[in-house]
This record gives structure tokens, C-alpha cells and sequence, in this order.
């Protein structure tokens, strides 16, 4: 059997041990960033806390289908995907293009991952030059860059394993 067909953590099994965790903490981090408040309005005696998902949902009800697609898309599917792109590449024996088209593929996901947070932080920004409104941050918006930000540095700790085993002996 060739060593290039063995799985990323057959290679390197101890690291295996900072891996698994990470990605597990990213799952969870961004099960409970999604559904946790990430902000909290209040505009004179009306408040409110909004989770990722309950602002999809309120966008939808409001008819504002393109955006809710696309917080949908990059808030929800685009980390999943993700952490699954990196949990097959460390897991699965992969042939060399497969291991760089997922590389090439992770990259790409990795440019927008934060997206999410700056919008939620330009519109914390922006709706305190109101002075009747007040927006807030919510301990899910800290879970939810906590995912990203764990998901990032397990990609680039990944790739530099994965571009290591494709260098010519």
C-alpha cells in the first residue's frame, strides 16, 4: 500500500489528538452560535434577542428572500460544510488531486467565514449612532466567531499536514 493513499491521520496520528477536538469544538461552538442570541435590540419599550437562526426566519417572514438565502448560505451551510471538508480530508485515504481539490475548495470557504461576524459588528456600529435604539452583542455572536475562528486555525494546522505529505520525496 502506497503512502500516499493512507488517510491524513494514519500518517500522523498524534495529530489526531489536536484534530478531532477542534473540529468537535467547532461543531459545537457553531451549533450554539447559530442558535444562541448574537444580538439584543431594544428601541424604547420595545426589545428583543435575535439568534442567526431566528434572523433567517424574520427575514423570511418580511419577504426579504435573497437575504435570508444568503445569511442562510453563508451563516449555516457554508461553516458545515466545512468542518465536514476537513473532518474527510484528515479521515478518508484520499488520492492526491482529491486531497488538493478539497485544499483548493477549503481556501475558498475559509475567505468568507467571517463574514457573518462583521455584519453583525458594522450593525452593532451602526444602530448605536441612534440615540433611541440600542443594539447589543449576545454570547452567541462570541460562540459563533469562536467556531469560525477554531475551524480557521484547524484548516491552516490541516493543510500544512496535507501540502507536507503531497511534496515530492
Amino acid at each position: 500500500m502506497s503512502g500516499r493513499r493512507l488517510a491524513l491521520y494514519q500518517r500522523y496520528p498524534r495529530s489526531t489528538l489536536v484534530v478531532l477536538p477542534t473540529i468537535i469544538l467547532s461543531a459545537v461552538f457553531l451549533f450554539e452560535g447559530l442558535s444562541l442570541p448574537i444580538l439584543y435590540s431594544k428601541k424604547l419599550f420595545w426589545q428583543t434577542s435575535y439568534s442567526v437562526w431566528t434572523g433567517i426566519v424574520s427575514l423570511w417572514e418580511q419577504s426579504e428572500l435573497a437575504l435570508a438565502t444568503i445569511v442562510f448560505f453563508f451563516s449555516m451551510v457554508f461553516p458545515v460544510i466545512k468542518l465536514l471538508a476537513l473532518a474527510t480530508l484528515w479521515f478518508l485515504k484520499l488520492r492526491e488531486e482529491q486531497r488538493s481539490q478539497l485544499l483548493r475548495w477549503l481556501s475558498v470557504l475559509g475567505k468568507w467565514s467571517m463574514l457573518d461576524v462583521f455584519v453583525v459588528a458594522i450593525l452593532i456600529v451602526l444602530v448605536k449612532l441612534g440615540p433611541l435604539v440600542t443594539i447589543e452583542p449576545r454570547i452567541g455572536i462570541y460562540f459563533f466567531a469562536g467556531a469560525i475562528l477554531c475551524s480557521m486555525l484547524t484548516t491552516m494546522y490541516v493543510e500544512r499536514i496535507a501540502k507536507r505529505v503531497s511534496r515530492p520525496r
